[in-house]
């Protein structure tokens, strides 16, 4: 979908933008600079998010030897969160969310930095307070604008202040609301695009609640704040900052989706921030200990780091996405015939191949009636159904792509035409598995000559 966006004219993306998917905007039109320069390698596409994990990386070290007045705190922080599955897997995608993710804990960082000098204006003065929070509202408006679920983070920032510096917060908060206000007002009106979003699973409530009482737990055992703290700018605590980010954003976003399905986990994955941090302080602690403690905790470590490394080598292949669309993109391109023709069930199924387009050439797109980039949205739109017919029927092969079995079945007017007419005057031949796709190839005549 990046690939697709990203690379349409400025007029094509701004006209598309009006219509669907603004939340993605901002980094719709930064890749589509960096495409303008660089071009459209996968390289250019990834390395914007795996740059950003970096940032993050570095920033949670930064964020937890701030908080805990330790540099060791903070290193093993960092490598903790640089080792989670999920920052790994988002740290490779063309998507925004390892962006939003280094946003966060930049203006985090500069959240507890601002709190720090507001609250000791004696040794820094209240101008360079008043800079920290204008970076800080500057850095979390950037991450709402990438993505407006980055706003939860402010909930997690609350619960963390001193009750001398709740005025300049929401002095920021107020800001930063009313610059996303625009666009989560447009996001709103586009909602229909998430609705393929499902309720919540149980088995995510389960590990939500895993989650929570592994972060508890961690903060148990973390070092306590130091009442007494040679440093004057000790004025936040780790926990304070940790477990409110682990927690509310997406317990937030979980009661939001009883109203309207709108959880994915990757929307908050900023709070793994706060996992990070927990384990840093943990580690440390241990390592304070005696011998034998030290050796178990280092054991522990490295023998987590062991258990997480065959999740890391699957990640970094085309099987661990949902949808391998190169395959498919392969798969198309190679059985391809003059004559043939494509059909996707449903329109949605189109954005398979939107991302290599130049490989389907020999294909006839049977139910399209105007392109994405024509009709400024993402999938296009089709013709009504009994021209799709007319078409199907005029042409003696066509390749389905369509969901795996068992997936739910077609629920338009068109994509049941499509299906009538598929099993009422074609035969299907052969199916080639994908992950996440098959294609299902049908010929006319009775006898298949394709297998």
């Amino acid at each position: 979908m990046t690939l697709d966006l990203a690379t349409r004219s400025l007029p094509d993306l701004w006209g598309t933008l009006g219509n669907v998917d603004a939340v993605h905007g901002l980094y719709y039109l930064l890749m589509h600079g960096l495409f303008s320069i660089f071009g459209t390698d996968l390289l250019v596409l990834r390395l914007p998010s795996a740059l950003a994990t970096a940032a993050a990386a570095a920033g949670v070290a930064a964020l937890g030897a701030r908080v805990s007045g330790r540099t060791r705190v903070g290193v093993l922080a960092g490598l903790t969160f640089a080792v989670l599955p999920d920052i790994q897997k988002y740290s490779q995608e063309g998507r925004s969310y390892a962006l939003v993710c280094a946003l966060v804990v930049w203006a985090t960082f500069f959240f507890v930095l601002a709190i720090q000098r507001h609250q000791n204006p004696p040794l820094t003065g209240q101008r360079t307070s008043a800079v920290m929070w204008t970076v800080y509202g500057f850095l979390m408006l950037a991450a709402c604008v990438l993505h407006e679920f980055a706003a939860l983070a402010l909930a997690a920032h609350a619960c963390a202040l001193p009750a001398t510096a709740r005025r300049p917060w929401a002095r920021v908060a107020v800001v930063v609301a009313a610059g996303l206000a625009p666009l989560a007002i447009l996001g709103m009106k586009q909602s229909g695009q998430v609705g393929w979003i499902d309720d919540v699973s149980n088995g995510e409530y389960v590990g939500f609640a895993l989650l929570v009482a592994s972060a508890l737990a961690l903060s148990a055992f973390s070092p306590p704040p130091e009442s007494n703290s040679a440093s004057a700018e000790k004025t936040v605590s780790l926990r304070r900052v940790a477990l409110p980010l682990v927690i509310l954003p997406t317990a937030l976003l979980m009661l939001l989706s009883l109203y309207k399905p709108l959880y994915l986990e990757r929307y908050v994955l900023y709070g793994l921030v706060g996992l990070a941090l927990l384990v840093g302080a943990v580690l440390d602690r241990a390592l304070q200990q005696g011998r034998a403690l030290r050796l178990t905790a280092v054991a522990s470590a490295c023998l987590a780091t062991a258990m997480l490394v065959p999740d890391s080598v699957e990640l970094r292949t085309s099987e661990s996405r949902s949808d391998n669309v190169t395959a498919l993109a392969a798969v198309l391109s190679d059985e391809a015939a003059p004559g043939d023709g494509v059909l996707y069930l449903s329109v949605k199924r189109r954005a398979w191949t939107l991302a290599y387009p130049s490989r389907n050439t020999q294909l006839a797109d049977l139910a399209q009636a105007l392109t994405p980039v024509a009709s400024h949205s993402l999938y296009g739109t089709e013709l009504p159904p009994r021209q799709v017919r007319a078409h199907m029927l005029a042409t003696s092969r066509i390749l389905v792509v369509t969901e795996p079995p068992g997936s739910p079945s077609a629920d338009t007017v068109t994509d049941k035409w499509k299906e009538k007419t598929l099993a009422t005057h074609f035969s299907k031949c052969r199916t080639i598995p994908l992950k996440g796709a098959q294609v299902v190839i049908y010929e006319a005549s009775a006898r298949c000559l394709t297998g």
